[in-house]
């Protein structure tokens, strides 16, 4: 695997140095949410030139780090209209940025039916579904138009909540642009999680030939809820996944999640030494 880390998550550094630290600690790849990772300049639609496409990547080029996912989580089963055509649109501006910068994917996760993009039961129904399928659509055909992937991340939470549901999303859709970041945690909730290994199986199985990278993070249960941490620092089993990498995904780009500029070295070695050993 090619192992990397979300970049909101590491040291706040103007944004060349920021890539240039990320480079220093040993980290191949970067998920990089725009206006999470650079403040010195505008990351709006409209600011999103061919200009700054190229600038952006000669940064990450001479640091030796790919971009591995272009965030862009935003809810597309939001029900207002002119809402929704905002994020619309700028879910097409991160896709042609994309094309430019040549990242490996757009990322995004898969939204609720309200404007909140809050879990209500709602989210895992029938209609919610048809509605993000509905609203993808036209995003993956632009995608298609810029030749970029898109590559939505089932949450338990949000309306694609397990591995069945993705499935059905990407035989819907059948295009070869659109696939899928597999996030384990994520696939877990407090009602579920005591099941984990099945469900992480379950996903290799059912979604494994369209995984395009993977996020790695942990999580604690306390509360009555999971809570996410940085890997190796909660109850994650990871040896479905890792094994899934190592067998069949070479050089795969897999970027850390919720660790702290004081842990992701730790975090770091932790998810090589399991790689090693899987």
């Amino acid at each position: 695997m090619q192992l990397g880390i979300r970049l909101h998550d590491t040291k706040k550094l103007p944004f060349e140095e920021r890539i240039e630290d990320v480079s220093r600690l040993g980290f191949k790849c970067g998920h990089l949410a725009l206006a999470k990772v650079i403040s010195e300049f505008p990351t709006t639609d409209e600011a999103l030139t061919p200009g700054l496409a190229m600038y952006i990547k000669n940064v990450f080029a001479r640091n030796h780090v790919d971009i591995a996912v272009l965030g862009c989580y935003l809810n597309l089963a939001n029900p207002d209209p002119e809402k929704l055509r905002q994020i619309t649109h700028r879910y097409m501006a991160h896709i042609r940025f994309a094309s430019w910068m040549g990242c490996g994917v757009v990322g995004t996760e898969t939204g609720a039916p309200n404007e909140t993009y809050t879990y209500v039961p709602e989210c895992h129904g029938e209609e919610a579904l048809k509605t993000f399928i509905a609203n993808l659509r036209p995003v993956v055909k632009y995608a298609e138009q810029m030749g970029v992937v898109m590559a939505i991340e089932p949450v338990w939470k949000h309306i694609v909540c397990n591995p069945a549901r993705a499935r059905r999303v990407l035989d819907e859709i059948a295009s070869p642009n659109l696939q899928i970041i597999l996030d384990p945690v994520n696939l877990l909730d407090i009602s579920n999680y005591r099941d984990q290994t099945a469900i992480v199986e379950e996903a290799v199985e059912v979604l494994g030939e369209d995984v395009a990278m993977v996020h790695l993070k942990d999580f604690v249960a306390e509360d009555g809820k999971l809570t996410s941490v940085g890997a190796g620092l909660g109850q994650m089993d990871y040896s479905a996944v890792m094994k899934f990498m190592k067998n069949r995904k070479p050089f795969i780009h897999a970027t850390l999640e919720n660790t702290t500029p004081e842990n992701n070295l730790k975090v770091k070695e932790f998810v090589e030494k399991l790689y090693e050993e899987a």
